[in-house]
């Protein structure tokens, strides 16, 4: 269905699948918008390579997870189609084609763009056949000290079975002859632990900040020089074929929460086996022979459609050693978050005056433009406050050597306040961290528990509850993003710290949900997933439909991650045959198709990527005037809405509403250099200023604005 095709509304069947991307095509196009910023070069050179590094890193998982899951359903002979009608097997027939258009595109931006600029600016990614007699003495050098003590070459043979080839590991496939004349093989894992582009050299001088000269880096790639030295591993044996090869396994993990009496052992015990799923894919060069690629596929029971030929690294991830550099000059600015202003006079992590603040007024912080460190130094303030009497917590992703951990741990070690902590175990991918401290907040007395059965716990909310003369008063911050000191610096994400009473009892509410047996289904402020959430949006939808029919107007302007949800697109569609204006800042997947006529001629999608990765959820209604903000958490995807404890706030500060709409999200609506519109049959176009119109990048926009922006946001 074409954008120009004349539809009556009446005559359209929502329920028709024509009318919804499929959503793992949408996500291979999301990966198309990221490659496109390692081509674009306005940005600096060595971001354009984290980029394709992304690529890569997004690539992996989407294999492990997305292609693993439909696998699962293929082979369980499930045949029920998603809403967009393609079957688990047509789905894995159309990503395979996409998913090798895009590796093929990023492969070739590798190759014939970076490398070749790289080398302009003085940083040589060179293959073991280009490097001069002295580099190639230093490289063997590092292979005879570092490498050569960590590999372990796998025999395979009548006496020897296939070795195990864990997930995400490149390895080489050899094949040797002794002096019998008898072909063996054997698999020589690289080390993940060892940088995979080795530097074997690096001219002196100083960096290009001070106008010097900047140095020169050369490196070579490690499974290159593993194969140039595998005689040392097999002494007395001739090297006939060495093969590079890069494996990846299902990971979307099964967990049978009801048989399972430890969550904890659980989550461990498929960590474990996530080394081991079924191959998803399998990345090899083209000079791999016939002889080997049969051996690897009969043995890692691969499914020859799961083959990729490509000629560049097969693991793009590892090009994010490249950004570690110190090339100051090919990277882009750094920046120093600011503090809004009522928050810079405070001492750090001590100070009471802090809760004072937060109960005169509502502060915003907008990360990464705002610092983090005020969330961190509101929990630490809460552990030495002796007035504070508890800490409450969701955690789902922290990183590793977490100052908010570090503060939990104080608080109950030194200060013995009661702190409870609800950790999510299964954020995908985190699960080995989270474990790691989970344990150990338990080992010093925290009160940990692991969420509801059956429901990941997605909400980020921190309550503390402080003594203040005869009565308690509760001080909550809610946000969009994890409490990760990390990924605050490069996640997009709003936070919020209040004293309101409704809100601060919903927090309440809501951790005895999380903790205990509350059934309580009429939140005050919040809205709940999975309690309340999807009522209450639908709710508000209708309503701003019925303000439309009115004569009143109706307006939605909604930032999210990713829209997925069947019913919230139909509704959306419902309202733009209604006539409500719709703009959609959707970053990632999106399954509804803007600018049908007679169907979603109303709404806009734009999807901004660039240098911070947008992940704040704003909902805004115009509500005939009265305005609506929520801001959590939650995308619109089904996980999100029924399986998934999350929540969305209010902002009901006129001034912070104004910030919201006006200063945030009306930039990106702007924006013409880093935004892309979505067209109806799911592809986008970049975004161009007109001839006469000024280039607006909402997030250099947002940087240049930062001290402004928090000053109103606290005023």
């Amino acid at each position: 269905m074409t954008a120009s095709t004349a539809i009556r509304p009446e005559t359209i069947d929502l329920n028709s699948p024509s009318l919804y991307l499929n959503r793992e095509l949408s996500l291979l196009e999301f990966q198309w918008r990221v490659l496109g910023e390692a081509v674009d070069e306005s940005n600096p050179l060595l971001e354009r390579v984290k980029f394709l590094a992304i690529v890569g890193s997004n690539l992996e998982e989407f294999f492990m997870v997305r292609v693993g899951g439909l696998r699962m359903q293929r082979d369980a002979g499930v045949t029920e189609p998603s809403p967009d009608g393609l079957t688990p097997a047509r789905q894995l027939a159309e990503i395979r084609k996409n998913a090798q258009k895009l590796m093929e595109a990023a492969e070739s931006i590798w190759l014939n763009r970076l490398v070749p600029q790289l080398r302009q600016q003085g940083v040589y990614i060179l293959n073991y056949s280009e490097l001069s007699p002295k580099q190639r003495e230093n490289a063997n050098h590092y292979f005879d000290e570092v490498i050569y003590p960590v590999l372990t070459p796998l025999a395979y043979d009548p006496g020897h079975p296939f070795p195990h080839i864990s997930n995400l590991s490149l390895n080489l496939a050899v094949i040797l002859r002794g002096k019998d004349e008898i072909r063996r093989f054997a698999r020589v894992k690289v080390p993940p632990s060892l940088p995979q582009l080795v530097p074997i050299k690096r001219s002196s001088g100083g960096v290009r900040r001070d106008g010097t000269a900047p140095r020169r880096h050369y490196f070579v790639w490690i499974d290159q020089l593993i194969k140039a030295n595998l005689s040392a591993l097999f002494p007395g044996m001739e090297i006939l074929e060495a093969h590079s090869f890069h494996v990846t396994r299902n990971s979307d993990m099964d967990i049978q929460e009801l048989e399972a009496p430890d969550l904890l052992e659980v989550i461990e015990e498929s960590v474990r086996r996530r080394r081991f799923g079924a191959v998803t894919r399998l990345m090899i060069h083209p000079s791999m022979s016939n002889e080997v690629k049969k051996i690897l596929l009969e043995n890692l029971r691969a499914d020859p459609n799961d083959v990729y030929v490509l000629s560049g690294p097969l693991a793009l991830s590892s090009l994010m050693e490249l950004h570690r550099i110190d090339r100051y000059d090919l990277k882009d600015r750094p920046f120093l978050p600011a503090l809004p202003g009522p928050l810079r006079d405070l001492e750090r992590g001590e100070d009471t005056r802090f809760f004072d603040l937060i109960r005169s007024r509502n502060i915003l912080l907008h990360h990464p433009y705002d610092s983090f460190t005020p969330v961190v130094d509101f929990l630490r303030t809460a552990a030495r406050d002796p007035d504070v009497l508890a800490i409450k917590m969701t955690l789902y992703r922290v990183g590793r050597n977490s100052p908010v951990v570090n503060t939990l741990l104080e608080a109950v070690r030194d200060y013995g306040k009661q702190v409870a902590v609800l950790v999510e175990l299964k954020a995908r991918f985190d699960e080995e961290s989270n474990i790691s401290w989970a344990r150990m907040l338990e080992q010093e007395g925290v009160h940990v528990t692991y969420g509801l059965l059956g429901l990941k716990t997605h909400s980020k909310i921190a309550l503390v509850v402080r003594k203040e003369g005869e009565h308690i008063k509760r001080y909550v911050h809610l946000s969009t993003g994890n409490y990760n000191h990390i990924t605050a610096q490069v996640y997009e994400d709003i936070g919020m710290f209040t004293a309101d009473d409704d809100i601060g009892a919903d927090a309440s509410d809501l951790f005895n949900y999380l903790t205990g047996y509350s059934t309580r289904e009429d939140y005050r402020k919040l809205f709940v997933a999975p309690v309340n959430m999807r009522q209450k949006f639908e709710q508000l939808i209708r309503q701003e439909i019925e303000h439309q029919t009115a004569g009143r107007g109706g307006y939605l302007l909604f930032k999210m991650n990713s829209l997925v949800d069947i019913p919230m697109i139909r509704l959306l569609y419902e309202a733009s045959q209604a006539g409500v204006k719709i703009d959609l800042i959707v970053r990632g997947m999106c399954c509804l198709r803007p600018g049908i006529p007679g169907l979603s001629e109303n709404i806009r999608v734009i999807s901004v990527v660039g240098r911070f990765l947008e992940h704040s959820r704003i909902y805004y209604f115009h509500n005939a005037g009265h305005e609506i903000v929520l801001m959590g958490s939650a995308d619109l995807m089904p996980r999100n809405l029924n399986q998934r404890v999350e929540v969305l706030f209010p902002l009901e500060e006129p001034a912070l509403i104004r910030l919201v709409r006006d200063e945030i999200l009306e930039t990106y609506l702007n924006d013409n250099v880093k935004a892309h519109e979505m067209l109806p049959d799911g592809t986008y176009r970049k975004i161009r200023p007109l001839p006469d119109q000024p280039e607006i990048n909402a997030q250099e926009t947002f940087i240049a604005r930062r001290r402004v922006l928090t000053d109103l946001a606290s005023a």
